[in-house]
């Protein structure tokens, strides 16, 4: 230690210190960029391959279970086996919302929430295609006990399965937005270490300038232009990547979500207000309202206010159009449905269920709700093509930093090692 101590206190002692630092600092730069940026590029990852799809996936759950339970309750009013449309949008439905707990099977942790949901809605799904084939049998033979059959069935899907279904959607967002929350962090870290790296490197020129009038070294000139680089990358390339991702989050992945609830409350303002038929009255609040056409104008006042907002968030005329063609639709659906709800309150069933289902003659609310859903599902296809244009583009700006910040660190501990050597060596 003596000895130590002793030859720090020469030039060339110093000179192998102030080496040793500059080339430290230059690899420990390297080195935390690169750990910083391959997380957030496997978070970017995860966001733009795992994570938003199994959000969608959940959400299709969702939406694949509540359009199964409106196309069940239309083709139970159509009488006898229902028409050939409800029964093969039924089984659409179904065989969507299998697929989709399958995907989301595949990627949820075990014995995590997700995990549970899943399989409670495997369970559930069969028993369900159960009470809707016992509805569909009791009706074809025309006994009342398939209305029954049929409201239980609705209990089923509205009390057990969707609300199951709802938490396995909110739990795949909470992973999403956790995804983003690791991809978008600025890396202070290394940016410190960075510029702590380059103003060393400043530092040890000015000595050397001062110590012997030669303006530059060579050796630690390419340390400082590596590390330059390298921490200009790392800025620019990260600003650029969290600039993307914040897009495809706020024009992508919000404007999902807000579509994918309006989508949701239409359906299910479409199935309670079929069942407000099947029912005829069955099912009254206290205050002697029916429940299901209570429960209808509440799912349409949270369609209009998730249209509203679906339209304020839209960031160009390609998603706004089909989200204001949904409102003006949606409109006529309140009007046709006041019409229909005022025939069977006037004793004219017949009336209120060519209002709701339709004949060839006269318009119904089901074409109201179709002309929803397909605008809606126009509106969805443009918001996931926004997403995965920003998040593409994101994830771009990351791809080659992790490595390329790392070796531009080494060749710049490299040059600081050699631009000392070479002062060093006009002590022997």
């Amino acid at each position: 230690m003596d000895r130590l101590r002793a030859a720090a206190t020469t030039e060339p002692g110093r000179l192998r210190v102030i080496g040793a630092a500059l080339a430290l600092l230059a690899v420990l730069f390297g080195s935390v960029s690169a750990v910083q940026m391959d997380d957030r590029a496997d978070a970017a990852d995860h966001v733009l391959h795992r994570s938003q799809p199994l959000s969608v996936a959940a959400a299709r759950v969702y939406g694949s279970l509540a359009d199964a339970n409106t196309a069940a309750s239309s083709g139970f009013l159509a009488g006898g086996q229902g028409s050939p449309e409800s029964r093969t949008r039924y089984r659409d439905s179904i065989e969507a919302a299998a697929d989709a707990l399958a995907e989301a099977a595949t990627a949820a942790e075990p014995g995590s929430s997700s995990a549970k949901a899943v399989t409670e809605l495997s369970k559930l799904l069969p028993e369900y295609n159960g009470l809707i084939e016992q509805a569909r049998a009791n009706n074809r033979q025309g006994y009342p006990l398939g209305g029954a059959y049929l409201r239980y069935a609705n209990d089923t899907m509205q009390e057990r399965m969707l609300p199951t279904a709802e938490r396995l959607y909110q739990n795949e967002n909470r992973r999403l937005r956790g995804d983003y929350d690791a991809a978008t962090p600025y890396p202070w870290v290394a940016t410190g270490l960075g510029v702590l790296a380059l103003g060393a490197l400043g530092w040890a020129q000015r000595r050397h300038y001062l110590r012997t009038n030669r303006v530059l070294n060579r050796g630690l000139v390419a340390a400082t232009a590596a590390c330059g680089l390298a921490l200009v990358w790392l800025v620019a390339g990260h600003s650029v990547a969290r600039s993307g991702l914040g897009d495809s989050y706020e024009h992508g992945v919000h404007s999902l979500h807000v579509l994918n609830d309006a989508r949701i409350a239409s359906l299910k303002a479409r199935g309670n207000e079929t069942l407000t038929l099947v029912s005829r009255g069955a099912e009254l609040t206290k205050s002697g309202e029916d429940v299901f056409d209570r429960a209808y104008r509440s799912d349409m006042d949270d369609l209009s206010g998730l249209l509203d907002e679906a339209a304020r968030i839209a960031d160009d005329r390609a998603g706004e159009q089909p989200v204001q063609a949904a409102r003006g639709t949606m409109e006529t659906w309140r009007e046709r449905h006041r019409a229909a709800r005022e025939a069977d309150a006037a004793g004219d069933y017949q009336a209120a269920l060519d209002g709701i289902v339709g004949d060839e003659d006269k318009p119904s609310t089901g074409e109201c709700f179709d002309g929803i859903d397909g605008s809606l599902n126009k509106a969805l296809a443009h918001e996931q093509e926004e997403f995965e244009e920003a998040a593409h583009a994101g994830r771009q700006a990351m791809r080659g930093l992790p490595g390329g910040t790392a070796a531009l660190a080494v060749l710049g501990a490299s040059g600081a090692v050699l631009g000392i050597g070479r002062r060093l060596s006009e002590y022997r």
